[in-house]
């Protein structure tokens, strides 16, 4: 199994967005009465929380990459 790289703006904004299913889903069943409104700031500050999340992680990668001497040098496939 190849191997990726964690992206926690990524994991944020899933989180939201199944919040937000979760809310609707418990309104849609009866368990709870949701105003069609609570969904919007939901789904919109899970979003720019994520983009926040992703920005903050971009920087921290990018910082780490110059203080280990530079960008990594990678092999095109096929050649050779």
């Amino acid at each position: 199994m190849l191997r990726h790289e964690f992206q926690p703006g990524k994991l944020v904004g899933g989180l939201f967005l199944i919040a937000a299913g979760v809310v609707y889903a418990g309104d849609a069943r009866g368990l709870w009465q949701t105003p069609w409104f609570v969904g919007v700031p939901l789904v919109v500050g899970g979003l720019c929380l994520a983009g926040v999340v992703a920005g903050l992680n971009a920087a921290v990668r990018r910082r780490r990459r110059t203080r280990r001497g530079g960008i990594r040098e990678t092999r095109a496939e096929g050649v050779g």
